[in-house]
């Protein structure tokens, strides 16, 4: 696994770390976008994993795209035109599809500022938990430019059209306590206590039963894009597949015998 991004897995849950602290874990390097695609790709293929904590190394979640090689044109920055597109499209947007598409629930553990690509790179995770003293802000505008990671779809998925609308709009800061408030984060709590509540959290989801697990969050993906009628019928599907499973059959003997249950995936 590569550097750009520190694997790290304990039972059930798998922990990826950013690993540029020097620079905010930005979000500019062709190796950290294929870092998160190959994390995707072991991740989604190894049923072992049923909960993923993202967090960043220092004193940042991630700050997002580099200024510097903004200012100077350089990395994926250095084109011009349609070639720009192109590495905002083989680039960054290659995050924002992986993480959308992977099946197993993600935790980002929000250290530090998470700005700009770095704020949606925390709504492209499932729940978020944040540091009293942490960040988000989505200050493309700031910069003259617009999301370019998928922003717009995110966002106000996350906390709400008004509440994405006035982020964009301003590029104000959220700080730990009002992104709480307004739901943009599960929780709030102080920085030396984040990753052992991060972790807590995941064991308790990494508790239940992983093919269940993964189907129901594939049923919240497609709550956010299809009528009623489309989720009832994917549902009944997805049903019919877990009342013929090993973990059905002992979570309901678990049921009656008043016992913790243990899954196997079968």
């Amino acid at each position: 696994m590569s550097d750009e991004l520190l694997y790290e897995q304990d039972g059930h849950v798998v922990t990826l770390t950013m690993n540029r602290p020097e620079q905010m874990n930005a979000l500019s390097y062709q190796e950290t976008f294929e870092a998160f695609v190959s994390a995707a790709d072991r991740i989604q293929n190894d049923l072992t994993v049923r909960c993923v904590i993202l967090t960043g190394k220092g004193r940042a979640f991630s700050a997002g795209g580099n200024v510097k090689q903004m200012r100077e044109r350089a990395g994926i920055f250095g084109s011009g035109g349609m070639k720009t597109r192109d590495s905002y499209r083989n680039g960054i947007q290659k995050i924002p599809l992986a993480m959308y598409e992977l099946e197993v629930p993600t935790i980002a553990a929000v250290n530090g500022p998470a700005v700009g690509a770095g704020c949606d790179l925390a709504c492209m995770c499932d729940i978020r938990l944040v540091a009293e003293k942490a960040f988000f802000a989505e200050s493309f505008l700031k910069l003259g430019i617009i999301p370019g990671d998928g922003g717009a779809f995110l966002l106000p998925r996350a906390v709400g059209m008004s509440r994405a609308a006035e982020m964009t709009f301003t590029g104000d800061r959220v700080y730990g306590p009002q992104a709480a408030e307004w739901g943009l984060a599960s929780m709030c709590v102080p920085e030396d206590e984040l990753l052992a509540e991060a972790n807590a959290l995941a064991a308790r989801i990494a508790s239940n039963p992983p093919e269940v697990l993964r189907m129901s969050k594939r049923l919240l993906r497609e709550g956010q894009k299809t009528d009623l009628k489309g989720v009832l019928e994917l549902s009944a599907a997805y049903q019919a597949l877990a009342h013929q499973t090993a973990d059905h059959a002992e979570a309901v003997e678990a049921f009656f015998e008043k016992r913790t249950p243990t899954f196997t995936g079968e």
